[in-house]
């Protein structure tokens, strides 16, 4: 049957696409593992007292942004860390069994920003000489293309979400980007 004029179907068939599933997994399941390491971090002795709020190389437009947040930082220091700490940890939890994904990605992307603009200071200091825009953005941007395959692709095998979902197709409402049930693989 011919394509309507102006379509162009493209047949992909190679080793990646064939193997999507189990890369974009182990993709997911790696990056879930840097987030459980860099969580336990923040449970390290000393971090708590190490931890501070970049302000002294900021530009001054971000002196309020700082102020603000050193103010908030200062006085709870211990819960503002083990806090973060615990939602890394539960991020990574969630990204290594394939739990809650579009929750987890959107909320990842929302900590990694966080911790970008925050403790990163935007990936300070600032001049010539800087060379690094701080890990918190890359960390957002990998979220976002996880989101993005998993929005592409499905929930595949190798997630709790595309298990629960064979027995609940209405669990894809909280696991995945699409707001029907996806059919079961």
């Amino acid at each position: 049957m011919a394509s309507p004029i102006g379509e162009v179907q493209i047949h992909l068939d190679n080793w990646i696409v064939r193997n999507q599933d189990p890369i974009r997994s182990t993709l997911r399941v790696l990056f879930g593992l840097f987030w459980l390491i860099d969580g336990a971090f923040k449970f390290q002795p000393g971090f708590v007292g190490n931890f501070s709020v970049p302000t002294t190389t900021s530009p001054s437009w971000l002196d309020p942004w700082f102020s603000f947040w050193s103010a908030q930082v200062g006085a709870h220091t211990a819960l503002w860390v083990y806090l973060t700490g615990t939602f890394e940890i539960s991020l990574g939890l969630a990204l290594v069994f394939g739990f809650l994904r579009k929750i987890a990605y959107t909320m990842g992307i929302a900590l990694s920003l966080l911790i970008w603009a925050v403790p990163e200071g935007f990936g300070t200091p600032y001049g010539p000489s800087s060379t690094d825009i701080g890990t918190g953005i890359v960390y957002a941007m990998a979220l976002l293309f996880l989101l993005i395959f998993d929005a592409t692709f499905g929930p595949g095998r190798y997630s709790l979400d595309g298990r629960i979902i064979r027995v609940f197709p209405r669990w894809a409402r909280l696991s995945e980007v699409q707001s029907s049930p996806s059919p079961a693989r």
